[in-house]
């Protein structure tokens, strides 16, 4: 069924969900598998407080959750493969091209050291360090929505190179210790090959400040606005002579009409209006791009600043830069979603393959859901603008 068709009746909601799992059947491939991912995705996607094995084979009518816990551990499928489904899906139902790619990292919190890649780490979720799992996550989002794409586990050092640890998890042996940011360029790249229709691609000061996801993006034409600290070192040769700075440093020199007021983006109290500087680097780029430094000021908390280096194509307005920005939090209604309503962190498997598929799972809920909401965009903006000049927008 054709999304630009649906209103939202529950018929449709049915219909929808019946051509999502459909759509999965290759991954499964074995019905007994199929039947039973059809039923962990009711489960996510029911009122149930819990995503456990338990509660969500109560609400398929089973009596034990055996089938339910096999399926994410015992159970051969390929959540690689049921990951690539997503994000053609998610591509599919938001896809446009002033979209935008987003990594970002979230923590689960654990209790015990037998999950797979658990240890004490700083997690973002409580804002310490704390005894839980970190996974590194990318969102594809637009105008339409947003929707989680991938996903992997972040693998600790004392994890890597412990054998008995990773046998008992079931770490495959081709699986080594990466940094959060080598996984994230890794994804970045993978959903580039896929034909992300993407506009830029954002991240936090973690991922931004890393030279060769910098390169990466730049060697393949893609724009990107990347939050950098700071100290983030900046070399570069003026008229002058050799400089060296940091964006702190640059921000401090700036005189007061260097800076102007934009918004970047909209949330539940209106718009975020921030002051906003740029500066162009005289770095050398391919024909066609320019490179900036986009220094972000809080209009409430003057002293407090934030800083972005940003590859664009010549001519991009620092209005479209700040929008730009300001699609970073994305990511973040994605984690709070998946959480709060499809038990993105309930996972009860301990082994690697469990973590990945139970996760695939949760996105491609998520997916389903994205899509629906998408849909209905897509016919309000068509109404809103059917005596407009500018019916086309959604086209």
């Amino acid at each position: 069924m054709p999304v630009s068709t649906w209103s939202g009746t529950a018929l449709q909601w049915q219909d929808e969900l019946s051509s999502l799992k459909e759509r999965l059947c290759p991954v499964f491939r074995r019905r007994e598998l199929q039947e039973t991912g059809g039923a962990f995705l009711d489960g996510l996607l029911s009122g149930a407080e819990r995503k456990t094995g338990w509660q969500m084979s109560e609400h398929a009518g089973l009596s034990r959750p055996y089938r339910m816990q096999s399926l994410l551990g015992r159970g051969s499928w390929s959540a690689d493969a049921l990951r690539d489904v997503v994000r053609d899906y998610v591509f599919e139902s938001l896809g446009d091209a002033d979209g935008v790619l987003v990594v970002d990292e979230t923590g689960f919190l654990k209790k015990g050291d037998r999950s797979v890649g658990v240890s004490r780490q700083y997690s973002g979720t409580a804002g310490r360090v704390e005894n839980s799992q970190v996974g590194v996550f990318l969102a594809y989002a637009s105008r339409f929505g947003q929707s989680l794409i991938d996903r992997r586990l972040y693998l600790p050092k004392t994890w890597a190179g412990d054998v008995q640890r990773r046998a008992r998890a079931h770490v495959p042996e081709d699986i080594a210790f990466a940094t959060k940011i080598e996984i994230a360029r890794d994804m970045i790249a993978a959903a580039l090959n896929a034909s992300a229709p993407c506009r830029w691609v954002l991240a936090d000061a973690l991922y931004g400040g890393y030279y060769r996801l910098r390169r990466l993006l730049e060697e393949r034409g893609q724009p990107y606005v990347l939050a950098v600290r700071s100290n983030h070192d900046l070399r570069f040769v003026t008229a002058q002579g050799f400089i060296q700075t940091d964006p702190r440093t640059i921000a401090q020199g700036l005189d007061a009409d260097a800076w102007m007021p934009l918004p970047a983006g909209q949330g539940a109290k209106g718009m975020w209006l921030y002051d906003w500087a740029w500066i162009a680097l005289p770095y050398i780029v391919d024909e066609g791009f320019e490179r900036w430094l986009l220094i972000r000021r809080s209009r409430k908390e003057p002293d407090k600043f934030a800083y972005y280096l940003s590859f664009a194509p010549e001519g991009t307005t620092p209005e479209e830069l700040a929008g730009a920005v300001g699609l970073r939090w994305t990511i973040e209604e994605c984690f709070l979603r998946a959480k709060d309503d499809l038990g993105l962190d309930h996972c009860e498997a301990r082994s690697w393959h469990g973590w990945q598929r139970h996760m695939s799972l949760v996105m491609a809920a998520a997916a389903f859901l994205a899509r629906l909401s998408a849909a209905l965009k897509r016919n309000a903006f068509r109404k809103a603008n059917e005596t407009s000049p500018c019916s086309r927008i959604a086209d």
